[in-house]
């Protein structure tokens, strides 16, 4: 693209050793792209600034205030604006926490394209970003009975600290003991209508004249944990979670036989002879879907549930691992107030040194060239570096773990 971070101009310093002379002090930006600028920031009281987003738009010499999704930055105290293509503007806060301080606003992404139709307005999307990858999710799919329900409880056992299990929403009321945030995210119909209006759900259904589904949010939460999410969905949810941006594993479990399928649902005694007959005619067109719809990358039967159990392992990269006691390390970048920051291909350099602490300062390079998701998910993919000195070039780079 060519373009430079904007900054305020009136905030702009010139005097530091190592030839950067931005200095990210403005608490408004202007960025343009295409016919249009986005100025981001604006509103102050006096020690930190909100993140209000507004388009000029220089065909129509019109200012439009824009309908913003996703969860917007924490107010701030300024911030500098990257553009990097013409589909998203990096964000980088100013005393913000280290886990808070980096953030993408869309302006042309698939997802916000998609919501301009949806809404008939102008809109905008804002994502997290995110330090490395996460482990891509997996999506166990099965009829009722196959014993995908018990090889999930077997994985979260044997591995607690390495997979976690995501909590659907739904509108109906909670049961006896149930918990929310546990058991599912219990919300009104009115909320969980406009959120998947706005694309925030991976899967949705009506059961019973009560919405059930599975958000991006509830999927980003256990990879922000530093755990692997597993999903357990119908046949008919998978399906839109493979049309979904979401990239992941899907399996699906089947039973050795019809006959054997039967056995196990009568033998668990909790279900009506007409229960068991709908059971099982749904098993037959989820079976024929499992098998033939290319929606899943692996067909698992068990007929053993050691050795089901064991071969799920494998395909997760499970097998032979022992079980850790890992806690995710902090994926933030610590920056100070002072500091500039300058894009120069794929990198963003961001520049702490100031002349009262020389070149004590420890600066940093994001590399902005593998980034995956985006909205309404998190950002991940970004790899930050740690720089010794500018004025060297780029000796002393070391990637950050």
């Amino acid at each position: 693209m060519g373009e430079v971070p904007a900054f305020c101009v009136d905030n702009l310093q010139n005097g530091f050793s190592n030839g950067f002379n931005l200095k990210s002090e403005g608490c408004e930006t202007s960025t343009n792209v295409g016919d249009k600028t986005f100025v981001i920031g604006g509103l102050n009281d006096g020690s930190t600034s909100s993140i209000g987003v507004r388009i000029y738009e220089k065909s129509t010499g019109k200012w439009v205030i824009p309908t913003v999704l996703g969860t917007k930055p924490k107010p701030c105290k300024g911030h500098s604006a990257v553009l990097l293509s013409e589909d998203q503007i990096l964000i980088i806060t100013r005393g913000s926490t280290p886990d808070d301080c980096i953030w993408f606003l869309e302006v042309n992404t698939k997802y916000v394209k998609e919501q301009k139709k949806v809404l008939g307005t102008e809109v905008v999307a804002w994502s997290k970003g995110v330090r490395g990858d996460a482990e891509k999710p997996v999506v166990i799919s099965g009829p009722s009975g196959v014993g995908k329900g018990t090889l999930i409880n077997m994985l979260m056992k044997e591995f607690p600290s390495m997979c976690g299990f995501s909590v659907s929403h739904t509108t109906r009321a909670p049961r006896d003991k149930e918990k929310n945030g546990v058991h599912y995210h219990f919300t009104e119909r009115s909320v969980m209508e406009k959120d998947i209006k706005y694309g925030k759900f991976l899967e949705f259904a009506s059961v019973h004249g009560n919405l059930y589904g599975t958000s991006i949010e509830a999927v980003e939460a256990v990879a922000d944990s530093g755990k692997r999410c597993i999903l357990d969905i119908d046949v008919q949810g998978a399906r839109s979670v493979r049309a979904s941006s979401l990239d992941a594993i899907f399996i699906f479990i089947c039973p050795p036989s019809m006959k054997e399928l039967e056995e196990r649902l009568r033998a668990r005694g909790t279900e009506t002879e007409e229960q068991i007959l709908k059971r099982l005619r749904n098993a037959e067109a989820e079976i024929e879907q499992g098998k033939s719809s290319g929606i899943f990358d692996h067909i698992l039967y068990n007929d053993n549930l050691e050795e089901c159990y064991k071969n799920l392992k494998g395909l997760l990269g499970l097998d032979g691992i022992a079980p850790t006691n890992y806690k995710p390390s902090p994926r933030g970048i610590d920056l100070p107030l002072d500091h500039s920051v300058l894009k120069i291909d794929n990198k963003i350099l961001i520049n702490c040194e100031t002349r009262e602490s020389g070149n004590g300062s420890k600066n940093f390079a994001l590399d902005v060239s593998l980034l995956k998701g985006g909205a309404p998910g998190r950002t991940r993919g970004l790899n930050v570096y740690a720089i010794d000195s500018f004025s060297d070039g780029f000796d002393g780079i070391h990637k950050l773990s």
